[in-house]
Parts: structure tokens; C-alpha cells; sequence
């Protein structure tokens, strides 16, 4: 049986304040740490949809910096079915909006100083986003220990 495909996109947002630099994570409605995303609509750029879900998951607008990488996986879906899902992460800097969670999609959203981040990544996010959260980092010029 074919695998289903499934594209999405996100981000790590960050913000500068007070001279410092803050990431937003989510906690997801499994108690996990991860970052916002979702899945593409018909006509959307990559950069389009992670900026639409950004918005729509913590209430934050933003700004695509720089692409971050695409992360492949696949999971067991609704019925049986194997879906091999893409992702594409973008490095994105918080421009406006308001802090808060996306009612039934999200269980919390906040922002983290980014040494707090890697711990909580470490601690409760998804393997995959290790990349993606260190290749943030590494374009921001954060040095984090444990960060490669």
C-alpha cells in the first residue's frame, strides 16, 4: 500500500528583548515540547504556511529569516494508514501580535531564554527538532552547551 504524503511548515520564533534574545515554544496536546507548524493549504508558499500557522497556533506575527532545514518522518495515521511526512522549519523573528495558545490544537505557548529552550527540548521535545532548534541557534549566533 502507497504511504499518504504530508507537507508542512514552521518555525523557530524568536524575539529580542531587553538586548536579549527569547524562543517561543508550544506545548503540544501530548505535554511534549515543539514548534509551531501545520499543514499546507492549496496555493501556499512554505514560507506562507509557516507564517499562517505561526499566527493562527500562538497569536504571533512574523518574519521568515532565513530557512532552517526540511525534517522527513512518518507516523501511523487516523486509519492504519503510514503518512510520510516533510517538513520545512524557518528561522522567524516575532514582528507583532499577542501571546496565546491556540484553543484545542495546543496546550501552552511562551517564550525561553535559549539556554531554557535547549533544556526543554531535550527534556520533553521530539528527537527531530534537535536539528532544527541548533540550526536556529546557530543562525542567530547563540551558543548554547550541548549544542553542536
Amino acid at each position: 500500500m502507497l504511504a499518504m504524503k504530508e507537507v508542512s511548515a514552521g518555525g523557530v520564533v524568536y524575539r529580542r528583548l531587553d538586548g536579549r534574545i527569547e524562543i517561543q515554544l508550544i506545548r503540544d496536546r501530548f505535554g511534549r515540547i515543539t514548534l509551531a507548524k501545520g499543514k499546507m493549504e492549496p496555493g501556499e508558499t512554505y514560507e506562507e504556511t509557516a507564517l499562517r500557522e505561526i499566527e493562527e497556533e500562538t497569536g504571533i506575527r512574523g518574519r521568515i529569516v532565513a530557512p532552517i532545514e526540511r525534517v522527513t518522518y512518518s507516523y501511523t495515521g487516523r486509519d492504519n494508514e503510514t503518512v510520510d511526512k516533510e517538513v520545512h522549519y524557518f528561522l522567524v523573528e516575532a514582528v507583532s501580535g499577542t501571546l496565546r495558545a491556540q484553543e484545542g490544537e495546543i496546550g501552552a505557548v511562551g517564550w525561553h531564554p535559549p539556554e531554557e529552550a535547549w533544556r526543554l527540548q531535550r527534556e520533553m521535545g521530539y528527537d527531530n527538532n534537535d536539528r532544527v532548534l541548533a540550526g536556529a541557534f546557530r543562525l542567530l549566533g547563540i551558543g548554547v552547551e550541548g549544542v553542536d
